[in-house]
């Protein structure tokens, strides 16, 4: 008979690379959120599920139960087998422990392969990521990276984190680029996903020194920044970079290609036509028909997005605040880098 896994026993066991931890649910459920690492086997597909859901609410449970047997029994063999091919050490997990993973995790040790199950499902991990959020006390410091749109500040923490510093993706985690434009070519992250993503990197450098993160505001598409993180950000130190506007507009370009999107900038578009003036908006959104996308972006940026943020500039002290004026962002990069090696920097 398969045994139970606490939470705590699975995160040790997946520290230690030694546990394969398989979600039951349907692909949706798994799509919505999931155990980072994670693979997907479910018990039922998504029609599946709701068919059976229905027979609980109009039928009956016995009658729910008797009709999820009589799916699942259909796609054993493929399930046991998928199951057996993983490596290492299986735990199965459903929402909260229930059916699902009972049912599977039953079937496939009985088929001789030893499986654990989740005691409490996912439900039991969710509840772990809010209370360590709502509970959690970020010690290290924060090097903040702000500048004009356009100066690649996501490209800069992604070269960084590639060369081992601890930084905090927080867009990369929110699957969105937290502007009006910054969903376009993406399917932006839910909050529980943004949660699950966060927490892990958060324990991950909680003991080094510093974290470089974006300059975000508190919400980054559909996900929320918990306030401990928005201090500590407005706590940190403000670097400020500084491109030449060409640079900006060609480093937007290769981002957002906006002529694979041209339907959904213009409807980005409209979301902040009203904020420009009347005849400057009317040239933006000719230029986005005609997908003279360089002369729009240099427009959004002379007339939106540039005195937007000289306006944000003035919320931080001076002493907080380090300007890197490079060429572009392979230069703005090896002067951050230099900066951290700076002791007193912190002081």
């Amino acid at each position: 008979m398969f045994q139970e896994m606490t939470l705590e026993e699975l995160q040790s066991k997946a520290k230690q690379g030694k546990l394969t931890i398989i979600d039951v649910r349907s692909p949706s459920e798994y799509e919505d959120s999931k155990i980072p690492n994670s693979v997907n086997i479910p018990v039922f597909d998504d029609e599946e599920r709701k068919e059976v859901g229905t027979i609980y609410k109009q039928v009956s449970p016995k009658a729910a139960r008797e009709r999820g047997i009589e799916i699942f029994s259909a796609k054993l063999p493929q399930f046991i087998n998928e199951v057996k091919e993983l490596d290492g050490e299986k735990v199965v997990y459903c929402w909260r422990g229930g059916m699902r993973s009972k049912a599977a995790a039953t079937v496939v040790d009985l088929a001789g392969t030893p499986v654990f199950r989740l005691n409490g499902g996912f439900r039991t991990y969710r509840n772990w990521v809010v209370n360590t959020l709502e509970n959690f006390d970020m010690k290290p410091h924060a090097f903040v990276l702000n500048g004009y749109t356009g100066t690649g500040k996501t490209e800069i923490l992604q070269k960084l984190k590639s060369e081992g510093y601890p930084v905090l993706d927080l867009e990369g985690m929110a699957n969105h680029r937290g502007s009006i434009f910054g969903q376009i070519g993406r399917k932006p992250h839910n909050q529980k996903k943004f949660d699950s993503l966060l927490v892990h990197e958060l324990l991950r450098y909680q003991d080094d020194e510093y974290v470089l993160m974006e300059g975000e505001s508190k919400r980054i598409g559909k996900a929320v920044l918990p306030s401990f993180l928005m201090d500590k950000k407005d706590e940190g130190v403000q670097i400020y970079i500084e491109l030449p506007k060409e640079e900006r507009v060609r480093i937007i370009l290769d981002e957002y290609q906006p002529w694979n999107y041209p339907e959904e900038c213009i409807e980005a578009f409209h979301m902040i036509k009203k904020r420009i003036h009347t005849p400057v908006a009317k040239e933006i959104e000719q230029a986005l028909h005609d997908e003279n996308f360089e002369i729009a972006i240099e427009l959004l940026l002379d007339y939106y997005y540039d005195p937007r943020y000289q306006h944000s500039i003035t919320q931080y002290a001076e002493d907080q605040i380090i300007p890197i004026k490079a060429k572009n962002t392979e230069d703005a990069t090896q002067q951050i880098k230099q900066l951290l090696t700076k002791k007193n920097v912190l002081h």
